[in-house]
């Protein structure tokens, strides 16, 4: 008798075809369909649709897989009585999927290929003057590149997270600080928004870090209000530990490590705010010190920050004397900032004056001048208008 084999499990008519084909086709054309839509909705939120080849990619790709999704019910329809020709023509919408699945991951996971062909030369490719000509539309897609996180390079070495902070510090209000034999000077110009706002009491671009040290502000108010209660409860604990006012620059360097650490890590942004830092110490005597949302803090002679900074800093350099007195340098930033405030004016009410210096007795003194002294000031050294000065 002849040897039959049952080969019932895998005959045709129980083959589950349909089962073994649709579970890997669903899940090809989900992630066809996920991929392909998100990388255009990446590129259109971008403000950036159809700018390369790869949005026009992204475009037929979805309209294709959405083609072959509905064709591919029709076929298998047609087909379900011939299982071979349901493998192939199944297999063949199979392979078109994977193929516009794998192009679209690849390009929503990795950068475009203009920069993958890009490799970072040892010597810069263009000079500073050349990529000052470059045109405008072009950096401001290089920016939006690589802007997203502060924590990212741009190929040229920037961080424009930082610059534009540095950039906001530059629509407030000015503020000059001037470095003389007995004391340093510090003069502020306030932004009046409206004439309804009510007049602030206390001073809105001088603070008082400790008897020793003070700072005046141009940025974000707010950012600054954080810094300068860090740099207080830094100055007392140093006062309460060793029995003595902090020095100058120590304070200075401590608080500029808490703004660079807002520069290095992901999830926070950069402190909106620059300061001018004036103070005295055994050490070093009157000092006068810059800080930038970066971090950075130098030493200065004479310092503008603020609206029209490089104006006043030209000014400032052509005008300076190393042996001013306080007086000569309360006269040289009111005329500076008499030139540079967008105002016609100047009036009490739109400065602030604050000094430190050493009385008789040894003290270092804070000392912020009242409106009337200023408007006296002002009158003094030809500043204000002849009719601000006949009333």
């Amino acid at each position: 008798m002849p040897m039959t084999c049952d080969f019932s499990p895998f005959s045709s008519h129980n083959f589950d075809h349909e089962q073994l084909i649709t579970s890997p086709l669903r899940a090809v054309r989900a992630l066809a369909i996920f991929c392909c839509f998100s990388q255009l909705f990446l590129r259109l939120t971008l403000l950036d649709p159809l700018t390369s080849l790869f949005g026009s990619i992204d475009i037929i790709g979805c309209a294709s897989v959405l083609v072959l999704s509905v064709k591919r019910i029709r076929i298998h329809k047609l087909c379900r009585s011939d299982p071979v020709t349901l493998h192939f023509v199944c297999d063949s919408f199979l392979g078109v999927q994977a193929a516009l699945a794998f192009s679209s991951c690849y390009y929503l996971f990795l950068p475009d290929l203009s920069s993958l062909r890009r490799r970072p030369s040892p010597l810069p490719s263009r000079s500073v003057a050349g990529r000052r000509n470059e045109p405008i539309l072009a950096q401001s897609r290089m920016s939006r590149r690589y802007d997203s996180r502060t924590t990212i390079f741009s190929p040229e070495g920037r961080l424009y997270q930082v610059e534009y902070a540095m950039e906001a510090i530059g629509n407030a209000g000015a503020a000059i600080g001037i470095l003389a034999r007995d004391g340093v000077i510090l003069v502020g110009e306030k932004k009046v928004t409206s004439k309804l706002l009510q007049t602030s009491r206390s001073t809105e671009k001088m603070y008082k870090i400790d008897d020793h040290l003070a700072c005046a502000v141009a940025g974000i108010m707010s950012d600054a209000n954080i810094l300068i209660n860090t740099a207080r409860v830094q100055a007392q604990r140093y006062t309460f530990a060793y029995q003595e006012p902090m020095p100058v620059e120590q304070l200075v360097q401590s608080l500029c490590d808490t703004k660079q650490g807002y520069t290095q890590f992901g999830g926070l942004r950069p402190f909106g705010v620059s300061f001018l830092f004036a103070g005295w110490d055994k050490n070093y005597g009157f000092q006068l010190y810059m800080s930038d949302p970066s971090g950075n803090y130098s030493g200065w002679k004479a310092a503008a920050i603020g609206a029209n900074n490089q104006a006043a800093q030209s000014m400032l350099k052509q005008d300076y004397k190393d042996d001013f007195t306080r007086e000569e340098a309360v006269q040289l930033a009111l005329m500076v900032l008499s030139k540079t405030m967008d105002s016609t004016s100047l009036t009490s009410e739109k400065l602030e004056l604050a000094e430190i210096f050493v009385e008789p007795s040894g003290d270092v003194k804070y000392q912020v001048c009242k409106p009337e002294l200023l408007e006296k000031l002002l009158v003094k050294h030809g500043v204000t208008q002849a009719a601000t000065e006949s009333a």
